[in-house]
């Protein structure tokens, strides 16, 4: 290996300023090319930038020579002067200077790379994983990281001038019930025994709540054993925060301080204080999602007046049974999408369980239908009406029960909008989505259970249906921060009463002894004089995708798992030797086909 040259500069730094200096640059060949009679130009890359550098015209012979075995991802050191260039290149920021070599050092070749270090490079998902090192050299992922980084320095320094702490919480822990399925761990040392990795720091933070830390911050990692998406992995990192004596106004207005410094710091954007609220139930029902992206309209209608006494069956039978009748707009765009694409909508919202569509095309002297043949024009106008409908319009309506109908109509809201083209990654709406729920039904379990977490407080005017078992009534001090349709981050008050809490077990159907084995040592604390308190976590991650433009998680962090959740690098999971099963008393069954 040849001798290193010690860098003076990084390749993106160089500018007209720099002409005449003798610099030093490290980094990796982009490409090398001869142009004969001993004159060689190569663009060094590293992770700010390129650099051209020209082999020749000044150079010592020795190191022409030596360039000319020069090859793409060689890792070189090169030391030169700075000279204007005279075939300036505007599309990059070192395009009017280059370097005249004279000395060359060549640090490892490379083999030819299996996939190519540039942005377009057109590979699939799992090839880039699988060779992430050499992926990551690519500008636009080294960009990406930047911009992350940069991320904690916001973060960090926004909440320590508001004076929270920065806290560590154990990766080693209880497991959590509750929740989603937990990464166990087991104990060596005692046997068949086991720890859980965190979903969150919940159970902590609250104690350090009780422990008189008053606010407290961290960037912590959680993992979740549950199944995978565009926008979630099995580990994530969480801006994970707590605050004492507050209410839930009090947390709400500390967090926009803390969107609107991060927006204008990543993305020189003002956000406007405060920000719109809307409570879960008109979530619901204006866009059939509990985070409803309002860079654009289409919001649902409730079209039972308007059908009520109609003789279409499908409606009338769904509302008698306590369903909906809804539909969303598209308007102006009737023309934009065919009867195939009509079809193929009807097709994705068998997913949610609909078992149809019905649509309504208004043209400028009638209205066509899907079941023209229930209606007369007058009746689909009074259905148009609704919408104030006008030539052009593409009307899509689903019957069914309501979360049927939220759901199938919320995919469709958002997935019409990308087909035409208005979901703007540079455009940011953001929101609150306060009062969800206490509870939700859950028919696996056969019993009600708690739709955040079991600590969330209900609010205080519902809490008189504890008594009464009218748990569909009660709603939550709980929020979410929604920013295009994302969730972005979530929280709530958290219950300090022990008596309270104590009911609230007892409704999830949790005996005694349930809530001694998995919870003790955390209800025992509440004993000793806990503070009102809450608060909130973000998903890093996804708040990195969002500002970085990208609608894929795996862009925005250096090794993520593919959509099975493995590390294709790596080759993780992968199995264990017996003897170390052995260890920690451990036999692994084999799975059924």
């Amino acid at each position: 290996m040849d001798n290193l040259l010690k860098r003076t500069h990084y390749c993106g730094e160089l500018r007209e300023k720099n002409i005449g200096e003798t610099v030093v640059v490290n980094g990796w060949v982009a490409k090398s090319r001869s142009l004969g009679q001993g004159l060689i130009f190569a663009d060094i890359r590293d992770r700010s930038g390129i650099v051209q550098v020209v082999f020749g015209d000044g150079s010592p012979e020795e190191v022409v020579a030596k360039a000319a075995s020069l090859r793409s991802e060689y890792s070189i050191g090169v030391k030169g002067v700075v000279r204007e260039r005279e075939s300036k290149n505007s599309k990059i920021e070192t395009g009017s200077i280059e370097i005249v070599a004279e000395e060359l050092s060549i640090y490892s070749e490379s083999e030819t790379p299996p996939i190519y270090i540039r942005d377009d490079d057109n590979v699939s998902g799992d090839l880039r994983l699988k060779y992430r090192y050499l992926d990551l050299r690519k500008p636009v992922m080294q960009n990406t990281l930047a911009i992350r980084n940069k991320m904690y320095h916001v973060i960090r320094n926004f909440f320590y001038e508001n004076g929270f702490i920065e806290i560590e919480t154990p990766l080693l822990a209880k497991p959590t019930p509750e929740g989603s399925r937990d990464f166990l761990v087991p104990s060596r040392v005692n046997p068949g025994k086991f720890y859980a990795l965190p979903q969150s720091p919940q159970q902590f933070k609250q104690l350090l709540m009780i422990a008189g830390f008053d606010r407290y911050i961290q960037i912590a990692k959680c993992l979740r054993d549950e199944d995978l998406r565009a926008d979630r992995q099995p580990e994530f990192t969480q801006i994970d925060i707590e605050m004492s004596y507050v209410d839930q106004e009090d947390i709400l207005a500390v967090q926009e301080q803390f969107l609107k410094t991060l927006f204008k710091e990543m993305k020189g954007i003002d956000i406007q204080l405060p920000l719109p609220r809307l409570t879960w139930d008109e979530a619901m029902n204006r866009f059939g999602s509990d985070k409803p992206d309002l860079r654009f309209g289409f919001e649902l209608h409730d079209l039972a007046p308007a059908v009520k006494d109609c003789s279409f069956k499908v409606f009338t039978d769904a509302l008698a049974s306590g369903g909906k009748v809804m539909g969303i707009d598209l308007d102006g765009c009737s023309d934009k999408f065919s009867r195939k694409d009509v079809d193929k909508m009807t097709e994705s919202i068998k997913v949610f369980g609909a078992k149809g569509m019905v649509w309504l095309r208004v043209e400028k002297d009638e209205i066509k239908s899907s079941v023209s043949k229930f209606f007369s024009q007058e009746e689909l106008r009074k259905i148009a009406d609704v919408f104030n409908a006008k030539e052009n319009d593409l009307i899509l309506i689903v019957s069914g029960p309501k979360e049927i109908v939220w759901s199938s109509l919320g995919f469709l809201r958002r997935d019409t909008a990308s087909k035409l083209g208005m979901l703007d990654p540079n455009e940011y709406k953001l929101l609150w989505v306060v009062d969800f729920p206490m509870f939700e039904w859950s028919d696996e379990e056969n019993r009600f259970m708690a739709m955040h977490h079991p600590f969330t407080s209900p609010k205080k005017e519902d809490i008189h249906y504890l008594e009464t078992g009218e748990l569909d009534k009660i709603y939550a001090d709980a929020y979410d921060i929604v920013i295009n349709g994302y969730e972005a981050g979530g929280g709530s008050i958290r219950i300090h009463d022990s008596g309270l809490q104590k009911k609230i077990f007892e409704v999830l159907k949790l005996t005694d002894e349930d809530i001694q084995n998995r919870f003790g040592f955390f209800i025992d604390a509440f004993k000793y004089g806990a503070p009102p308190h809450g608060g909130l976590a973000y998903g890093l991650d996804r708040l990195c995708m969002l500002i970085c433009g990208t609608d894929d998680i795996r862009q925005v962090i250096a090794f993520p798992k593919n959509q099975n959740a493995q590390c294709v690098m790596s080759d993780a999971p992968t199995t264990v030797e017996t003897k170390d099963l052995d260890l920690l008393s451990i036999e692994v069954k084999k799975a059924e086909k």
